[in-house]
């Protein structure tokens, strides 16, 4: 019998565990100890919280500020404290921002007063034709306040028609400064779609003076007894009004220049640009409410016509078409340009040299008719 030998394994040597290996955990940071701490930080907090309260005790106190250049200060003062202990360069930045900013708006108060002085013919008669074939005979305007205006009484619908109406003046301003404090380049995107929404409603008020449903009744009495009464809810709920302390200052606006309604496509605007940041589809839903209850309200009141509401969503639908695709094709022309530098191919594109193979050549490919 011959004899075996057992060697045994060196103390020093672990045997391979069977026991699965798990990768560890990463050791979770806060965002303080990976981003410096801005010393600036606190002011800003304090400036915006005596901001906000200050905003609501005046607008409880002494109403609603909706005229430009009152808003503009509101803003100016806004952007400010949010760009306290920012670098010179983002100062410079807000300056030229600004300017621009101011150049919009003094260019959609001129042409509102350049429509009555333009020379086109006025429509009186063609915004409410149009309503009435798209109503089979009816005016929206008259149904609605035969149906739910009452002069001896303010329903509910009628406070929310009225608060629904003056967000107009604040809406908008308040998502171009929020934008503009936090992401100057969100800020860019909002303006090109909000400056093209202006400069073709400006155009249109110049192009195609049109009457609103009120001054067709008072003026050209083309329609039955209106009443003209936005304040009416606002007024219910316990609010003064609004203030207009500029209204010297501003003597351009112009009654005509109702075509397209801006209320109705600011409405639509604001709550289109934040969409894709909503994540549940029945809050997108309830948000798209928002400018149905806007041009309802504004039809309620006769200050539009529905034909006003719906051309504002189409100028604010072909901006944000228009700006996507630009935006779209300028980040491929960026990107073709880094590829091409680092000597890669472009964005579709084979390998220089290199030859796409035909059909016959890949395995389990089959050609499509056409």
């Amino acid at each position: 019998m011959s004899e075996s030998t057992i060697e045994l394994a060196d103390p020093q040597i672990s045997a391979p565990s069977t026991e699965p290996s798990w990768p560890q955990r990463p050791i979770k940071k806060s965002i303080s100890a990976v981003v410096a701490r801005d010393p600036w930080f606190a002011a800003r907090l304090v400036g915006f919280t005596v901001f906000v309260v200050a905003y609501i005790w005046w607008f409880v106190v002494r109403g609603l500020i909706i005229d430009r250049i009152s808003v503009a200060i509101s803003v100016g003062i806004f952007i400010v404290i949010g760009h306290l202990g920012r670098p010179a360069r983002r100062w410079a930045l807000l300056a030229f921002d600004s300017l621009g900013y101011l150049v919009m708006w003094l260019a959609y108060e001129e042409s509102r007063g350049w429509a009555d002085q333009a020379g086109f013919p006025l429509q009186v008669e063609a915004p409410r034709n149009i309503d009435r074939f798209l109503f089979l005979g009816t005016d929206p305007s008259v149904w609605l306040q035969r149906h739910f205006y009452n002069p001896d009484q303010i329903y509910w619908y009628d406070k929310v028609a009225s608060a629904t109406y003056f967000t107009h003046f604040i809406l908008p301003v308040i998502a171009l400064a929020v934008l503009w404090v936090t992401s100057h380049r969100e800020w860019a995107r909002f303006m090109k779609r909000f400056a093209t929404l202006l400069f073709v409603a400006c155009t249109m008020f110049i192009l195609l003076p049109t009457v609103p449903p009120w001054m067709a009744d008072r003026d050209f009495h083309i329609l039955p007894s209106l009443a003209r009464h936005t304040g009416r809810g606002f007024s219910a709920l316990g609010l003064k009004g609004f203030v207009n302390t500029w209204r010297s200052a501003l003597t351009w606006g112009n009654a005509v220049a109702a075509m397209p309604s801006l209320h109705a496509g600011f409405s639509l605007f604001v709550p289109a640009f934040f969409l894709p940041r909503i994540k549940p589809v029945s809050l997108k839903v309830l948000v798209l409410t928002f400018p149905i209850i806007m041009l309802t309200s504004l039809v309620y009141f006769a200050e539009h016509y529905v034909i006003d509401g719906l051309v504002g969503w189409t100028i604010v639908g072909s901006s944000f078409l228009f700006w996507g695709w630009f935006e779209r094709r300028q980040r491929r022309v960026r990107a073709d340009r880094t590829r091409a530098f680092l000597g890669q191919p472009l964005l579709g594109q084979p390998l220089l040299g290199q030859e796409v193979p035909g059909c016959q050549e890949v395995p389990g490919c089959q050609e499509v008719p056409g």
